[in-house]
């Protein structure tokens, strides 16, 4: 079993659902022991079985929750929230994605705690931000990072309602930042012995997601125009149907470049001196007439054949649009270490793996996502022994 990067350093977790348990569940997997303090009904995440129809597993929350060890402390008490300070007196990092207001009504909030360890890392995920009106104010990913930060409506086609995101997206994204912030603090108390708190939030990690169109109007006024698909004016941009309905992305964004070989691969050669297609101004404005030729093209060959064809132009640039079960069985997730296999009472349990591979101090997965209180005997048993004198 491989330890990972962050072996040696204690991180206490104070999260629930998905975006503060994915920060620390990602630190977690590189190597740190993360032990998350739940409430005595536990994380609320642990009721995702029950939303997916009562299975007898629970994928979302052993995605987010593997390797860690789990404490059961009532904060309501004064025993409870004792012992959890006394924890974090000992600990690198707190990773936490509670409100700012209740986690000062505790006597938890940064100015506090950081008071009892000055070493100590505070990483607080929220959703809208630790300062203005909504500072405060709850949040899920698909309203801080879906809907309010523009993505929604950016992916929203003219007339229809927003699409839905798919779960979890926001809160993964956002806690991945978070972790990196985690180590960058790290890193800066290894030179000048402080902690520090670093945040961030599902808001603004949406706006930089889509941070290309949010700059263009900030910088010009001037929003950056949304393509259709059957008037996008590179065509060589543009996802298109082959024979047996499965559809596939071409990527020829060097205009230039890729339109030749994009001509190429359809056996169209005529079309690159065709005075209708000859340059990207001629193309952008005959785009509907040729994605029309190219939509019937595509129709007359399954999408294997197509690929085998592609495959001889190494300058034609392409993906499948692949389904959840396609990119389960893609070869190349596999090979790229995109599932890792889990440790489990009975064998392993094949799992996603957090997309960051350490060459020099690689990581595995140490144990499944513990049952609720699973280990509060055993850590507040190392607490005590910590006091002795």
């Amino acid at each position: 079993m491989m330890s990972g990067p962050m072996t040696g350093i204690k991180v206490i977790e104070l999260g629930v659902w998905v975006a503060g348990p994915a920060a620390g569940g990602v630190l977690a997997d590189w190597g740190a022991d993360v032990i998350k303090i739940e409430p005595p009904r536990g994380d609320p995440a642990r009721t995702f079985s029950a939303m997916f129809g009562g299975l007898d597993v629970n994928p979302p929350f052993e995605m987010d929750n593997r390797s860690k060890r789990s404490v059961v402390l009532d904060l309501t008490t004064d025993e409870g929230l004792a012992d959890a300070l006394a924890l974090l007196d000992g600990a690198d990092v707190f990773v936490t994605n509670i409100r700012p207001g209740a986690l000062r009504r505790l006597g938890l909030d940064y100015e506090t705690v950081a008071a009892r360890n000055p070493r100590l890392v505070y990483g607080l995920l929220t959703g809208y931000g630790t300062e203005g009106p909504d500072a405060d104010r709850a949040a899920y990913d698909v309203a801080a990072y879906w809907a309010r930060s523009g993505i929604a409506a950016l992916l929203s086609r003219p007339g229809e309602p927003p699409p839905f995101q798919r779960s979890g997206m926001g809160d993964h994204l956002a806690g991945m930042t978070l972790a990196g912030a985690v180590c960058a603090a790290l890193v800066a108390r290894s030179a000048s012995g402080t902690g520090q708190l670093v945040s961030t939030s599902l808001y603004r990690t949406g706006a930089y997601t889509v941070s290309f169109d949010l700059n263009m109007y900030l910088m010009t006024g001037m929003p950056i125009e949304i393509g259709q698909r059957d008037s996008m004016r590179n065509p060589a941009m543009n996802n298109y149907a082959a024979g047996d309905g499965r559809r596939f992305w071409i990527v020829g964004l060097e205009i230039e470049r890729h339109w030749p070989v994009l001509c190429r691969v359809v056996d169209r050669p005529d079309w690159i001196d065709d005075e209708r297609y000859r340059d990207a101004r001629s193309r952008a404005r005959n785009a509907v007439e040729l994605i029309a030729e190219l939509d019937k093209i595509f129709a007359t060959r399954p999408l294997d054949e197509w690929a085998a064809i592609f495959a001889e132009e190494p300058e034609f640039f392409w993906s499948p649009i692949n389904t959840i079960e396609e990119v389960i069985a893609d070869e190349q997730f596999h090979a790229g270490g995109g599932i890792i296999d889990v440790p489990a009472d009975d064998g392993t349990v094949p799992m996603i793996a957090t997309p960051v591979d350490f060459h020099g101090t690689p990581w595995s997965p140490r144990a499944p996502a513990p049952d609720l209180g699973q280990h509060t005997t055993e850590v507040l048993d190392e607490l005590r022994e910590r006091k002795k004198p």
